[in-house]
């Protein structure tokens, strides 16, 4: 008798491994387990009664003793129905508490990442040779006597280090606050490659409000300064798009620099494997991204995310 409902719990788990959702509680699968239940009940009920007459054939003694018994009745299929019930939902409340654990343990681990993609993002901004590029930098605007250009530069680089150090991991910020560290990274840049790097940035005041996951462009545009414009003679443009189309967050890092050779690079594919991994888990399966390289030469990063409202 109990032997069958132990089948049944094992069987359920078994199903849940391929269909996860049948062990979540649901009207639709009420009404699915309602008809589960009355059938398999009506089984076990079955072979119960069978049971009793074969065994009551080969020990005549046992037969006798329990030949009055009778398992198919309403009241033994309530009670059967009950049972499935009862099993059911015990396993359904371990299977979401495994889910759970699942999930924590998951965030646990992007919020290992994502500690490590802001680690690596802060050595990368503070290697010795950076570093060295921007103090030169200040100390050259400082001895021709242009200290408001200095001291900007100065707070960009505070801008980008107290921001980095602030954030959280995992979290969504708006695209504002986002959008002030990359313009803050791109001046430092503009001051150490001056009229090489040309900047084009354009959003909607939409766009603006939009959440996205913390340091989402950073890292690409880092990369379009890296490996496109910084390797070429003459300098580059590097454009930013942002905005919103109809429930779409839609961004785009474009530079016409050394295009997909140098993009290659491991620095690039890091950076580019770090915010696909992320996108996939703020949005899986409801976000695009696209890596490409135009005719016209350079390197383009699309995404596309749903649109959240910092405002809703």
């Amino acid at each position: 008798m109990w032997l069958w409902w132990g089948g049944i719990a094992a069987g359920l788990w078994w199903w849940a491994h391929y269909r996860p959702a049948v062990l979540r509680f649901s009207t639709r699968n009420f009404l699915l387990h309602l008809v589960l239940g009355s059938a398999l009940s009506t089984l076990h009920l079955f072979l119960l009664q069978q049971t009793l007459r074969v065994a009551g054939n080969y020990w005549p003694d046992w037969g006798l003793a329990y030949s009055t018994l009778n398992y198919q009745t309403l009241a033994r299929f309530g009670v059967d129905l009950a049972l499935y019930g009862f099993v059911f939902a015990m396993s359904a409340l371990l299977n979401m508490q495994t889910e759970i654990q699942q999930s924590a343990v998951l965030k646990v681990e992007l919020e290992k990442r994502l500690s490590q993609a802001q680690l690596k993002a802060l050595q990368m901004q503070m290697e010795p040779h950076f570093l060295f590029n921007i103090l030169n930098a200040i100390t050259t605007l400082v001895d021709l006597k242009r200290n408001e250009e200095a001291s900007g530069t100065l707070a960009y680089l505070n801008t980008i280090l107290r921001t980095t150090l602030q954030r959280r991991a995992p979290e969504k910020v708006p695209f504002v606050e986002e959008l002030r560290v990359i313009e803050s990274y791109l001046a430092i840049q503009q001051v150490r490659f001056a009229e090489r790097l040309q900047i084009k940035i354009e959003t909607t005041p939409e766009a603006l409000d939009g959440l996205v996951p913390c340091f989402l462009l950073q890292p690409i545009v880092e990369n379009a300064v890296q490996h496109g414009i910084a390797p070429m003679k003459g300098g580059g443009l590097i454009e930013t798009q942002v905005k919103r189309i109809g429930d779409r967050l839609w961004m785009q890092v474009r530079d016409n620099g050394a295009g997909p050779g140098a993009a290659l690079s491991e620095g690039y594919g890091i950076g580019i494997q770090n915010t696909r991994e992320r996108l996939a888990y703020f949005y899986p399966g409801t976000h695009e991204f696209a890596v490409t390289s135009p005719e016209g030469g350079g390197f383009e990063v699309t995404i596309q995310i749903p649109y959240e409202s910092v405002i809703a």
